[in-house]
């Protein structure tokens, strides 16, 4: 067992990061793996119906993407890019990552459209505090000025088509900074068929913000917090879940975002909403999901790390230059992987 964080690094060509997603969204490609055995096999999305059985429940994550980034100037006239980490509280302070050349200092007012932020003082772990104006609707305005807030690794500003593409087609609960992933490439026609075979279909929400993307920056990932996200279980959910493992049938999780809000539940050990700071790393046992899915994963990443947690390190890392052999496509509008 390492706790080294070098030991979850590997190398990435850029030609493998997806700069685009699969059109349409369930031919994505889908690298199947059997933990037990260690067999891999390479399929398409469309095709994962056949892997669930009648009585399975299948948990996603309902959160909707905020257009979270926007552009405005400063009081100086220079430049300013600001990307919004959630709604404001009830306070009116809402948290921000806020880049522009030179120094920013508290008081300071930037503008974006017709909307004055006042820039407070830096929280300790490091985000912006800004003053939201009262009286004007956050989420009116991000939809009229944001910008979908598509990750570094995509070398192309945000198109129209991102709006809606960089969401899943259940998102209902607006609230996340970066789409839950795994759930990208599910359609209605998915869906269907798996209900059809008698799979119990499920939601929760956790909302996205900087726990899942900030990159670990210490040696001994034992040393790395967690930056808290908000998630919600519904009391039914709650229910069939219970019931589902009473009975000996599967929990498939999709995403590490369903992981980390079911595996902080814990079947009723934790609260089933809340804040959640829970960072899974190898080892870890998993009281909830039987069968994962999720995406290739940033190197040194949390997710990564949960993933890893889940079907080992070093199969995880054969997996992954299998997947760079076969020409699978990482990251966010990347290709999937089933663990079974």
């Amino acid at each position: 067992m390492s706790y080294r964080l070098q030991d979850y690094d590997f190398e990435l060509p850029r030609e493998f990061i997806a700069q685009r997603p699969v059109e349409p969204r369930d031919h994505a490609r889908l690298f199947v793996v059997h933990r037990a055995s260690g067999r891999f096999e390479h399929r398409r999305f469309y095709e994962i119906p056949e892997y669930f059985q009648k009585g399975d429940v299948l948990v996603l994550n309902e959160t909707r993407v905020l257009p979270a980034r926007v552009y405005g100037v400063r009081s100086t006239g220079g430049r300013v890019e600001i990307l919004f980490l959630g709604v404001p509280d009830e306070n009116g302070i809402v948290q921000a990552l806020v880049r522009t050349r030179g120094h920013l200092k508290t008081g300071e007012l930037l503008q974006v459209g017709p909307v004055r932020l006042e820039l407070l003082e830096r929280t300790p772990e490091g985000p912006r505090q800004l003053r939201w104006p009262r009286g004007v609707d956050f989420l009116a305005f991000l939809e009229r000025y944001g910008l979908p807030p598509l990750p570094p690794y995509i070398k192309r500003p945000a198109a129209p088509e991102d709006r809606e593409r960089y969401q899943t087609v259940f998102a209902r609960r607006p609230g996340s900074v970066a789409a839950p992933t795994a759930g990208l490439h599910f359609t209605p026609r998915v869906l269907q068929a798996l209900e059809a075979k008698g799979v119990e279909i499920r939601y929760l929400v956790l909302h996205v913000g900087l726990g899942t993307f900030r990159p670990l920056r210490t040696d001994d990932i034992r040393q790395h917090r967690m930056e808290a996200e908000y998630y919600e279980i519904p009391d039914e959910v709650a229910r069939a879940l219970l019931q589902a493992k009473q009975e000996g049938r599967r929990v498939v999780g999709c995403g590490t975002t369903v992981t980390r809000a079911l595996e902080t539940w814990r079947l009723g050990e934790g609260p089933q909403r809340g804040w959640t700071r829970l960072f899974i790393y190898p080892p870890f046992e998993f009281r909830v999901i039987d069968a994962l899915i999720t995406n290739f994963h940033v190197p040194r990443s949390t997710p990564l790390l949960l993933v890893a947690a889940f079907m080992g390190r070093e199969r995880l890392l054969e997996a992954y230059e299998e997947a760079k052999r076969r020409g699978y496509r990482f990251f966010s509008y990347g290709d999937a992987m089933l663990i079974l």
